[in-house]
């Protein structure tokens, strides 16, 4: 890229994120004149909702705008397609039309183009139109995780005994598959991941609830710790990484089995876990630098606090490298370029084949 394609790139990222500050700003005005304009002329949905759902609907249009305005930011259109398709099953489940989610949209695109400047509303109305013309595009169930694959039976039985809240019986299921020689990693990769995969799927469709959900992330957590024998036995090979959910992210799992991917690999490595604030964060890679951070973050609206961190490890902590990982970012494959991170992976394993070119390459130049 020539100095003036990335002049011009700078000023558009410039403009992308003064147009989804003052979106933020606006958030909580144009979600209730969305929401009160849209009571008003539906006295329909008084009687299937009253203030329970008028309070709701607030609620849902604040989403809307926090996951828009992290869209306009980034200059990605795909996280507010993504969005929109994943709501529109959401409601689909709790027997809300699709054409309410499309009409609640359209009123808060209106309140953008009147409370904004024209300046900052026209990336969030070209994000809106482009969203609301793929809705319905898409199916209603994505299918099945568990359909295919490496270790399909083994993966299938598992969640069998977790929806059944058998532990136990999963317990059983993955120690006597290690025992008869599979590889932790074949565990983690082809059975937890993709069950977690699935079970978030069943929630989603309405298959299953909320409690079961938790109970199944929770039983493989503990599962995981029976498996830590295996995972702790590698030779050290004199590299350390730190691996933290960003501030208000409370989904831990994905980036836990990526530090005991590269515990198997021999490195070091401090799994901080859920919501770690930012300032405690770069206090701790300050005082004891690590090679590598591994950042997680699996609600889109959290992206901005990820790029947030970046900008301060790159200032405080100029020698540690950065891996971004979780949903946002495998919905835009390029998203972690446009927040200065060193790489991302879709799963354990290409992080770690990532980890090694990084620090390959850094060896080679030195």
């Amino acid at each position: 890229m020539s100095q003036s394609d990335n002049d011009v790139d700078r000023k558009a990222g410039e403009a992308a994120r003064a147009a989804a500050a003052e979106l933020r700003r606006a958030r909580s005005a144009i979600a209730e004149a969305a929401v009160g304009r849209e009571f008003r002329e539906r006295p329909d949905l008084w009687g299937r909702y009253g203030q329970a759902g008028r309070d709701r609907c607030l609620e849902d249009a604040g989403r809307h705008l926090d996951y828009l305005s992290t869209a306009v930011a980034k200059r990605s259109q795909s996280l507010f397609d993504d969005y929109i398709q994943w709501a529109a099953i959401l409601l689909g489940r709790l027997d809300i039309p699709e054409d309410d989610l499309r009409r609640n949209v359209l009123v808060i695109r209106d309140q953008i183009e009147e409370q904004l400047s024209a300046e900052s509303a026209a990336a969030p109305l070209r994000i809106i139109n482009a969203a609301l013309a793929q809705l319905g595009s898409n199916p209603n169930d994505p299918g099945s995780f568990l359909a295919e694959g490496p270790h399909s039976s083994l993966a299938r039985d598992y969640l069998g005994a977790l929806l059944e809240q058998d532990r136990a019986a999963a317990t059983a299921l993955i120690l006597d598959a290690v025992d008869n020689g599979v590889h932790v990693r074949d565990i983690y990769l082809h059975v937890f991941q993709r069950v977690q995969y699935e079970v978030g799927r069943l929630w989603q469709t309405g298959k299953i609830g909320v409690a079961e959900e938790h109970y199944c992330t929770a039983a493989t957590q503990v599962i995981m710790a029976r498996l830590y024998p295996h995972v702790f036995s590698a030779r050290p090979n004199g590299r350390r990484m730190v691996a933290a959910c960003v501030g208000g992210d409370l989904h831990e799992i994905g980036l836990r089995m990526l530090a005991d991917f590269f515990e198997m690999e021999g490195w070091d490595t401090a799994f901080i876990g859920a919501s770690t604030p930012s300032s405690s964060l770069i206090k701790t890679l300050v005082a004891n630098p690590p090679d590598l951070l591994a950042v997680s973050a699996t609600m889109t609206f959290n992206v901005s606090t990820v790029a947030e961190l970046i900008q301060a490890v790159r200032r405080e902590a100029p020698g540690v490298r950065i891996l971004v990982g979780g949903y946002p970012f495998h919905v835009e494959t390029e998203l972690w370029r446009r927040i200065d991170a060193d790489g991302t992976a879709i799963d354990a394993q290409q992080a770690l084949e990532l980890a090694r070119t990084l620090f390959e390459d850094a060896a080679n130049v030195n």
